[in-house]
């Protein structure tokens, strides 16, 4: 399998399972991140299924995307616009089937789980750079024409998505939180040690 194969294989793998983890900050009920939580509140005043509505949000975010950052479009917006809320809805189902009436620890658990394999998901997509979600290139373009770094416009974006999702009832807790100061250092060390070497066929120099 050359490069471009294993990106695009990357790419697909880190899209889909990053909805697995969407259903499983859900089904914990300790918080999302901070676009989730967004996008949720703004679902929960809907009558559409979170996949239908999930397209639709990304479809509108796109037309903003294509005409400001069109060269980030690629296969992973896609399939984030096209799948990830479909994927999401139906583990959301699954778990809740599986597990009907779940124990404190069994959400400690799915929380966990989701904190880790959002972090190698996310690591996946980004090393592929095959295409980036309608969310990220928000801060990334805004980044990109302001003296503002990235770093500050993203605390800005996603501050003003948690505020959204908590004024229209979703829950802020210590999942948000821990989205929020961990995931970063977790992907880069999933970058180095899992995602690169898988990429480039060794460690990146």
């Amino acid at each position: 399998m050359n490069e471009f194969q294993r990106r695009i294989c990357m790419t697909v793998a880190g899209v889909l399972l990053c909805g697995v983890c969407v259903a499983m900050f859900g089904f914990s009920a300790f918080g999302m991140d901070p676009f989730q939580s967004f996008a949720h509140g703004v679902w929960s005043l809907t009558p559409l299924g979170y996949g239908t509505f999930y397209m639709l949000l990304n479809a509108l975010l796109l037309v903003f995307m294509f005409f400001f950052a069109r060269k980030k479009i690629g296969l992973g917006t896609l399939i984030n616009l096209f799948l990830l809320g479909y994927v999401a809805e139906y583990f959301t189902g699954l778990f809740a089937s599986l597990f009907p009436q779940p124990s404190l620890l069994t959400r400690c658990l799915f929380l966990a789980a989701a904190l880790v394999f959002m972090c190698f998901s996310s690591s996946l997509y980004f090393v592929a750079d095959m295409g980036v979600s309608t969310y990220d290139f928000i801060a990334l373009t805004l980044a990109e024409a302001t003296p503002v770094p990235f770093q500050y416009l993203r605390i800005g974006t996603d501050l003003i998505c948690v505020l959204t999702g908590f004024v229209l009832g979703q829950t802020i807790g210590i999942g948000t939180v821990l989205t929020a100061f961990f995931m970063g250092p977790v992907i880069a060390f999933f970058n180095r040690t899992v995602s690169e070497p898988l990429r480039y066929g060794r460690k990146k120099d």
